[in-house]
């Protein structure tokens, strides 16, 4: 015999008492929720007419699936607890027709105590509580997205990735506007940090250095809230890496410095050395202590077995020796150290050649151009070439680094703006620049 639960009363008390007119309120329920949540899975739920038959007749061992319970509730303004408990009425029919004798013996057993729970809501608060807006395969398909990213980004660039890493922190942070148990919200929290920080990166590579502070930061908030310290100290890097594409060379040595002193022997304080500090630092004419954070980054690549090669610029593993290398060039020739810049790119220039990144050849060749040029006996003609082979790698795809690095080279040789090879490289830089995507760093830098 059917049970009378709250749900079947309230289903009669709406007239919605066969399948048909049950399913079609129902599925208008979970579309509204679904928007309501902004979680597209429920607009998909329906009921067949078995599991209608079995919660309409009260014929359950455990309650529904959590997002039908949701959609029940949100239909029936009633927590799932009470839709599918007994409704007991004093002076209902089935009271009444019932034999004395039956009616002596209920009333003759003890009543509920008043401080016992129901151990159908046990189950309820249990199964909300474990349950989630994010599964595994949710979390799967963003981490996923992520390492997409970062594995194409020195081939497509930032202007074609940035929209799809937009998409996974924003889908990231609506997930963790609803509900995930423990396991899942640290996931979310660390992929929504990894978003930003590659947003963060991006920004930096397209001139924008307010907006990557701002990504940088939300990033080191976020991987802090659960003690992600690889991400953490990333984020301190690419926040380094903003400030000293931005001109704020002691910021930027500072940002990286008091990173590298909370974890020193951490992978990723190879980056932080020789891309946050070791380049501010060439820029502030310390030569010591350029030494000093190069030697340490050599140091720790060795005990962190770090690959020889050159690792993806924008990627979260640590920084290979080869891009180790390529940062010491660059803050050497801040320093004017031009023989040691000479040494170090002719050491690291096949495995550059042989890397996928058409920007790292670009910036080699751009350090090397302008220590040919800091020489003693200057060498224009080669300067000038390799200045304007990097402008051709680029292409089409200029980030702020080259466009920096060329505009610099190019101020470096005006003192011989009347050798025909510097009128060539103005030419081919006047040219290369005028992309409306160069003049927005131009007017960044500005």
């Amino acid at each position: 015999m059917p049970r009378t639960t709250l749900l079947r009363q309230l289903l009669q008390q709406r007239h919605l008492t066969t399948h048909e007119a049950f399913a079609a309120q129902y599925e208008r329920a979970a579309a509204r929720l679904a928007e309501l949540d902004r979680d597209p899975r429920l607009a998909s739920l329906q009921v067949s007419s078995r599991q209608f038959d079995r919660w309409y007749g009260g014929e359950l061992l455990t309650l529904p699936r959590p997002d039908a319970c949701r959609v029940l509730e949100h239909m029936l303004g009633r927590p799932v607890s009470e839709l599918f408990s007994t409704a007991y009425d004093g002076d209902s029919a089935h009271d009444r027709d019932e034999e004395p004798s039956t009616r002596q013996q209920a009333t003759s057993a003890p009543p509920p105590r008043k401080d016992d729970e129901n151990p159908l809501d046990i189950v309820t608060r249990t199964r909300q509580l474990t349950a989630g807006n994010a599964d595994d395969a949710t979390l799967a398909f963003l981490d996923s997205s992520l390492e997409g990213v970062a594995s194409r980004y020195e081939q497509d660039g930032p202007y074609i990735l940035r929209p799809q890493a937009r998409q996974v922190r924003q889908l990231a942070h609506t997930l963790l506007d609803g509900r995930q148990p423990p396991r899942a919200r640290r996931e979310l929290f660390r992929l929504a940090a990894r978003a930003s920080g590659l947003l963060g990166y991006m920004a930096v590579n397209t001139g924008d250095f307010a907006l990557s502070e701002a990504y940088c930061t939300e990033a080191r908030d976020l991987s802090r809230e659960i003690g992600d310290l690889d991400t953490d100290l990333w984020a301190c890097g690419t926040l380094s890496f903003s400030l000293y594409y931005a001109g704020r060379y002691d910021e930027a040595d500072a940002c990286a410095a008091a990173a590298v002193e909370r974890a020193p022997r951490h992978a990723q304080s190879i980056r932080l050395l020789a891309n946050g500090r070791a380049r501010a630092l060439g820029k502030t004419g310390d030569r010591r202590a350029v030494e000093q954070a190069v030697g340490q980054a050599l140091r720790l690549s060795d005990l962190h077995e770090a690959p020889v090669g050159l690792t993806s610029c924008i990627s979260f593993e640590p920084y290979g020796r080869a891009r180790t290398l390529a940062n010491a060039v660059t803050s050497h020739v801040a320093l004017r150290n031009t023989a040691q810049v000479l040494r170090d790119a002719e050491h690291i220039d096949d495995l550059v050649e042989h890397s996928a990144s058409s920007w790292s050849r670009a910036l080699v060749r751009l350090d090397v151009a302008t220590a040919l040029l800091q020489q003693r006996t200057p060498d224009i003609d080669h300067a000038m070439a390799l200045g304007r082979e990097a402008l051709r790698l680029c292409g089409d795809t200029p980030i702020s680094s080259v466009y920096q690095r060329s505009r610099d080279l190019r101020e470096q040789a005006e003192p011989w703006r009347d050798h025909p090879a510097v009128r060539d490289y103005g030419d081919e830089f006047r040219t290369w620049s005028s992309q409306p995507a160069a003049l927005a760093m131009a007017s960044s830098a500005s």
